[in-house]
């Protein structure tokens, strides 16, 4: 069974940089993503990776944030530049096995992991 535990989060201001990290292990896994989630708010994608490490960003932060991960796949990473407030949120990291291509939706995930809080002040 694949466990994910992310790390890196904290609170920074606007304009400030972070790097979350997940660190997988169990089986090997294809795609990946990150997601976030703000109080009130519904889960929505960020990035991810597919099984070739092609990425995919949401709108709202592409040129701002980077999905990463390291050549054996035990660990993805989501550099945040350029912070804002409406960055603040919970961070998720999530895989899907066997997937080769990743999407951004939660749904498509079956792992997940307990979430990294990121708080960004104005």
């Amino acid at each position: 069974q694949v466990q994910l535990e992310e790390s890196g989060g904290g609170a920074v201001q606007a304009g400030g940089s972070l790097r979350l990290s997940c660190a997988v292990s169990g089986p090997p896994v294809r795609s990946m993503g990150w997601f976030r989630q703000a109080p009130g708010k519904e889960r929505e994608a960020v990035a991810c990776l597919d099984s070739l490490d092609r990425p995919q960003y949401a709108d709202s932060v592409k040129g701002r944030l980077t999905i990463s991960r390291t050549g054996d796949k035990k660990t993805l990473y989501l550099q945040m530049h350029s912070l804002k407030p409406e960055d603040t949120a919970t961070y998720y990291c999530a895989a899907d096995p066997p997937a080769i291509f990743c999407y951004l939706i939660p749904g498509y995930y079956s792992a997940w992991g307990q979430g990294t809080q990121v708080a960004v002040s104005s």
